[in-house]
């Protein structure tokens, strides 16, 4: 508990400096206030790595595998140490309070944000983002879990209503905020954009009725940012921070709301209250708590648990002989590579939306590949088929100055085109938010970007701009567009920053042929109390060879050689915050190709560099298929430590992959502002068990590089015990799953439902045995208000995946 006397430190203040505490001071940061010694505290979005307050290349950020990519895991120590690294991220950038971890629910796999979630079952969500709670607050940063409650689809998330049973709320949304908050401790909990069952998220009773009062909820509970709708039923709720400011309904209005007697002044003392408690735990009040020494990580120390994490997280789904022996890992002895696919040398490391920072650099699977194979083995490159459409911002490495320097010159012009500042960047992607290097926002009226384009290879290039609003492009001073951009009719905002529109110009270069570029945003108007957000990029890409060429090329690559890679994956076209996905299958001909070089080449790896399931109707044509997702900052450097077999493939599915959109799936499309829930209890795993329905992969699945017998169960009190035996030629690690059934139950249930997990390590015919701990509520079900035990036995299963049961006994 803090030493001070917070109830003291609340009563010195005037109502108008409490109620200025409420709204943040800014995008990120929250009000200092001198008359209390309360500091400046900063927030920053973080499921991937902590942004801090710029949002590009100037202030990089160590790019951890995405959220399902940890959840894959299964390893809540790894996810802790992870939590650790982020806390250290976020203290070297000056920030208090992380924004994670999401865990919300993989509802269905449509869901745009699905990549930055961490599974479809509540247990293992609960089980990895406590664990990362535990990683960050252990060094006095808070985390913030998210977003509170049903927020599970990204169509009209600011406005839909979820409709959703209590039974279902209890026992699949809001378990895992339960196990955050109680048995981790958080300290800061965000409330959704949407609404549940006629009540928005950030006015709920939920928060101060489950919150507060039932799980004992003492941290700050703060909105989306600009889901803050209302003045008096917020504060007289469970809200207690509006973000971000300064904007907002609380200020003014609300100080107006407690002197006419609308709002009790002891609503805000509580909020004001909870403010200062979090204050004191990241060590934002003077004479408190100071910030706990965060433990230092150097760049080589961080990138090493990246690229370990990575492979932790890689989930191997298949993995076939070859001529009698698995081709993975790679046999000693070949000679020639062919890497092929669209995410090979441009793969995704992570997803859009909050979930975006800059990394200081990656490690592309290509790249990866080449170092570890070394100069002995031949490694041939080609792009087989396209895995977007748009244009991608442009390679810093082909940008330099009309001066010959390295990047792009910014300029930021008034009304009468005056220059009033000048800026020089190494990047090519833009996100202002009023900080413009000193110039006044309300004067810029044009942003005007200056680059010399040297093309590194003869083709064709596209040259443009991603952005929304007007853009005038000119090559070699010659006018090239001058066009309008908008987003389509109802548009999440945020898909004008992971998908904005896009004009663009077709110029043909030879190598080293260079192009001037200039391209000018005119700034809409605005008034000098409004946020300035403009978010911009310099688009360019090349096209060597077409399609039908580039196919040709992969598959005579793949003939030649002893092994292909193909790394497939999707693209911020389909997965990101702002939009769901309307298909499941792979953008563009990624299917073609993996069935042509399957054809030509026995023996092809596809690497699947996607946050959320993909189709994958080649699955039993390839000999192995390894699923990536989002992987971080080092992915090629994991991706050839798995495949050249110095770790294993770590990871098992967090969540089930259809084999086909046949079966229905649930909707994340509203009908009339509404989405129905009326799946219920039966999400993932659970839908396909009770609709007896085979998916291409099931939650839990995955292969490592060796082979396990499963030999005893026993149940003793609370604990099972599963003893275990390698039966492979090599150490190796399993998860030890174990479920709960009722088949013979009078109330609705799922077939079966996951209790708890643990790894096991062996050495060959060396036998371990994991203890897992059932906690009373894995028994219980939610009836009339209450958690409810149906007396009778229940039946303890446990297998490899929720569709592999190995043994079982009654309990």
């Amino acid at each position: 508990m803090p030493s001070l006397d917070l109830p003291a430190l609340v009563a010195r203040l005037t109502l108008e400096q409490k109620v200025r505490l409420l709204t943040g001071a800014d995008f990120w940061a929250l009000y200092d206030e001198p008359a209390i010694g309360l500091r400046r505290m900063v927030t920053s979005d973080g499921p991937a790595g902590v942004r801090g307050e710029l949002w590009d290349e100037r202030d990089p950020s160590t790019n951890i595998p995405s959220p399902t990519a940890i959840a894959a895991s299964w390893d809540p120590e790894l996810t802790a140490t992870l939590g650790q690294l982020l806390a250290h991220e976020a203290r070297r950038k000056g920030v208090d309070v992380v924004l994670a971890p999401t865990v919300n629910l993989h509802r269905s796999p449509y869901g745009g944000r699905h990549f930055e979630c961490l599974s479809e079952d509540p247990v293992l969500t609960g089980s990895i983002g406590a664990a990362l709670v535990e990683g960050l607050q252990s060094q006095g940063v808070a985390a913030t879990v998210k977003h509170f409650v049903a927020n599970d689809s990204e169509t009209d998330r600011l406005t839909y209503d979820a409709q959703v049973d209590d039974r279902t709320l209890r026992e699949l949304y809001l378990a895992p905020f339960e196990t955050i908050v109680r048995d981790a401790g958080v300290w800061s909990v965000m409330a959704a954009y949407n609404s549940v069952n006629g009540s928005t998220m950030t006015e709920s009773p939920m928060l101060r009725a489950i919150l507060h009062e039932e799980w004992g909820f003492d941290g700050v509970t703060m909105t989306d940012w600009y889901a803050g709708r209302s003045t008096e039923a917020a504060a007289r709720g469970g809200l207690d921070l509006i973000m971000p400011g300064p904007t907002g309904p609380w200020r003014e209005a609300l100080v107006d709301a407690v002197r006419d007697g609308r709002v009790d002044e002891t609503d805000v003392d509580a909020k004001v209250l909870r403010l200062l408690l979090l204050a004191t735990r990241v060590g934002a009040l003077a004479d408190g708590p100071g910030s706990r020494a965060v433990e230092p990580w150097t760049d080589a120390e961080s990138d090493a648990l990246v690229q370990r994490a990575a492979a932790a997280g890689f989930v191997l789904v298949r993995n076939a002989p070859v001529g009698g022996t698995p081709v993975l890992p790679v046999r000693p002895g070949i000679k020639r590579v062919a890497v092929i696919g669209p995410n090979a040398r441009e793969a995704r490391f992570l997803g859009g939306g909050s979930a975006l920072v800059f990394p200081p650099a990656t490690v592309s699977p290509l790249a990866g590949l080449v170092a570890a194979l070394g100069p002995d083995v031949e490694v041939t490159y080609c792009l087989g088929a396209r895995g977007h459409e748009r244009v991608s911002a442009a390679d810093p490495a082909l940008l330099t100055t009309p001066d010959g320097e390295p990047g792009i010159r910014v300029e930021f012009r008034g009304s009468g085109g005056e220059v009033l500042g000048v800026d020089r960047r190494l990047g090519s992607a833009f996100n202002w938010n009023n900080a413009f290097e000193g110039v006044d926002p309300a004067l810029i009226t044009e942003i005007a970007l200056d680059a010399v384009v040297t093309a590194d290879q003869t083709g064709d290039y596209r040259i443009g701009a991603s952005g929304v609003g007007r853009y005038r492009l000119r090559l070699d001073d010659q006018p090239a567009f001058d066009e309008l951009l908008e987003l389509p009719p109802g548009a999440d905002p945020v898909e004008g920053l992971m998908r904005p529109p896009q004009e663009w110009a077709t110029v043909a270069l030879t190598a080293g042929q260079a192009v001037r570029v200039s391209l000018v945003h005119v700034v809409k108007d605005h008034t000098a109390d409004e946020d300035l957000l403009v978010s911009m990029q310099l688009a360019v890409d090349c096209t060597v060879e077409d399609d039908d060429a580039s196919l040709a090329h992969a598959v005579a690559d793949a003939a030649a050689a002893d092994l292909a890679v193909v790394v497939v994956g999707t693209s911020e076209e389909v997965e990101s915050e702002g939009f769901d996905r309307t298909s499941l299958a792979l953008p563009g001909r990624q299917d073609e190709l993996v069935h042509r070089v399957a054809a030509a080449r026995p023996e092809t790896v596809v690497v699947v560099n996607a946050g959320a399931p993909v189709l994958m109707p080649w699955r039993d044509e390839v000999a192995a298929t390894l699923l990536a997702w989002f992987p971080g900052q080092e992915f090629g450097g994991a991706l050839a430590d798995v495949l050249l077999g110095r770790v294993e493939p770590g990871g098992r599915l967090p969540t089930t992959w259809p084999a086909s959109e046949d079966a229905a799936m649930p909707s994340t499309t509203p009908v009339d502002g509404r989405l129905d829930y009326t799946e219920g209890l039966h999400i993932g795993y659970r839908r396909f068990l009770r609709d007896g329905v085979e998916p291409a992969y099931w939650f839990g699945h995955g292969l490592g590089y060796t082979t396990w017998s499963y030999d005893d169960l026993t149940t003793s009190g609370t604990e099972v015990a599963v003893t275990v035996t390698n039966t492979g030629d090599r150490a190796g690690r399993e998860l030890v799953q174990v479920y709960l059934a009722r088949p013979d139950s009078a109330v609705e249930r799922p077939v079966r439902w996951l209790v708890g997990h643990a790894w096991v390590e062996a050495e060959p015919n060396a036998s371990a045995t994991a203890r897992i701990g059932v906690p009373a509520r894995a028994f219980e079900h939610w009836a009339d208000g209450g958690w409810v035990r149906e007396p009778g036995a229940f039946t303890v299963e446990v297998g490899r995946s929720a569709g592999d049961i190995v043994l079982s006994v009654e309990v």
